[in-house]
């Protein structure tokens, strides 16, 4: 399944993600795909305001993972975050132990995941931003198996 929407600000971007993320739940694994700049983090953003754990967001670029610890209907919640960005090969990643925090109960949400499509098919769920002029955004969203 996929759907597609316009985003003519980062404020519309952060909304469309807090739509998008009160549909997930724990064990999803989202890969968050796009350029520098076209708006990840801040489609990040908005999925961690859902599970009430925005206020400890940073980026991740140079720590490789960070976990929220948030909640969403009373529930706990446990987020973790990566960004793969800085990682160049498979080995340097599987040495992270990445491939064991793709499974659990917990929400994964990983930027650049595009960057290694070995593990393409641990993705429960695909949100691709692209560049659409000035402050839009294309925002395109594949979910596998649904």
């Amino acid at each position: 399944m996929t759907e597609e929407f316009l985003s003519r600000s980062p404020e519309e971007t952060r909304e469309y993600a807090r739509r998008f993320a009160s549909g997930l739940s724990a064990g999803e694994t989202v890969s968050l795909v796009g350029q520098l700049g076209a708006g990840k983090t801040v489609f990040m953003r908005g999925i961690a305001e859902v599970f009430n754990c925005d206020e400890q967001l940073s980026s991740p670029t140079f720590s490789l993972m960070n976990i929220y610890h948030g909640s969403l209907k009373g529930r706990d919640v446990t987020l973790h975050h990566f960004d793969l960005y800085r990682i160049r090969t498979v080995q340097e990643l599987e040495a992270t132990g990445f491939d064991e925090y793709l499974c659990g109960a917990y929400l994964a949400v990983v930027e650049w995941g595009d960057r290694f499509p070995e593990y393409a098919g641990r993705f429960t769920v695909t949100v691709t931003l692209e560049h659409a002029g000035g402050d839009n955004r294309r925002i395109i969203i594949r979910r596998i198996g649904r």
